[in-house]
């Protein structure tokens, strides 16, 4: 996500050049404690030049993804908080790309990421529609590729984010049905961690959407051609079914943070991501 600020017309001298080289090199992401960064910014008069662009750009970059990396449950809000006096419109396509690779390696987190989406979402809903965009095209790219272990850390994401009310239920519906339809081994363990993650939520906003998915899983079990474990895993989520989702709540309490009427619902079906707005 590099902007590109540069303009042929800026008068750059060469000591700002060296400046500038340092932070666009390759090993110029090479770290550079934010304390100098400022004292960088500050030695650049001219706020127009494409040294004081870079400069101000790494160190957006640098707050964002500190910011995100600090996140859990107990910090959140004092968190979105700082994050929401950064210029994260600008930063846009930084703050989704870092909070997309911070849930794709820590995805037992993944119900905070979708908490502090739910606040960005709140107050800036092209930021939130960017981010879920990005995230269901990495599932569906994924899922082409028959890439499982990226296919169960989207999904996830996307469930939490309709858990919080960002995504719609039927964005849920559709990759559950994709996953479903033609059942392999592998698609239908990701449907089933998909329905635990989300099922709680759907059976309250849409009972039929989802009685319908447990009867072609039904069907997939009377014919028997998975793999035993994979038909275990089905019965499994027939009774976690039947005992109403009670150990996979959709929100927990300390992450109920954004009122309903507040929140931005985006109504992204499966084929209409196509665009991830890279350039940003």
């Amino acid at each position: 996500d590099n902007a590109t600020v540069t303009d042929p017309k800026a008068k750059i001298t060469d000591r700002q050049r060296r400046t500038v080289d340092l932070l666009t090199s390759r090993t110029g992401g090479a770290y550079i404690p934010p304390a100098k960064l400022r004292i960088m910014q500050a030695e650049i008069t001219d706020k127009a030049s494409a040294a004081y662009q870079r400069i101000a750009w790494e160190a957006l970059k640098k707050s964002i993804h500190g910011y995100i990396n600090k996140v859990n449950v107990d910090n959140i809000a004092i968190i979105t908080r700082e994050l929401l006096k950064e210029n994260i419109v600008r930063g846009r396509g930084l703050l989704c790309r870092s909070i997309i690779q911070a849930q794709a390696a820590s995805p037992t987190f993944t119900h905070v990421y979708a908490a502090l989406v739910s606040i960005i979402n709140s107050k800036f809903p092209n930021i939130g529609e960017l981010l879920l965009k990005r995230l269901v095209i990495q599932f569906k790219r994924a899922f082409r590729r028959n890439d499982k272990a990226v296919c169960l850390s989207s999904s996830r994401f996307v469930a939490h984010l309709v858990n919080q009310r960002v995504a719609h239920e039927i964005l849920a519906l559709e990759i559950l049905t994709l996953l479903v339809e033609t059942p392999t081994d592998d698609s239908v363990e990701v449907a089933i961690a998909f329905l635990k993650e989300c099922g709680m939520k759907l059976t309250e906003v849409s009972s039929k959407g989802i009685g319908a998915i447990f009867e072609m899983l039904k069907n997939i079990l009377h014919e028997g051609k998975l793999d035993k474990r994979v038909q275990y895993m089905i019965e499994v989520v027939f009774q976690v079914r039947k005992d109403g989702f009670k150990d996979h709540q959709s929100i927990i309490e300390s992450l109920e943070l954004v009122e309903e009427d507040d929140q931005f619902t985006h109504l992204l079906m499966l084929d209409e991501a196509t665009n991830p707005e890279e350039v940003l």
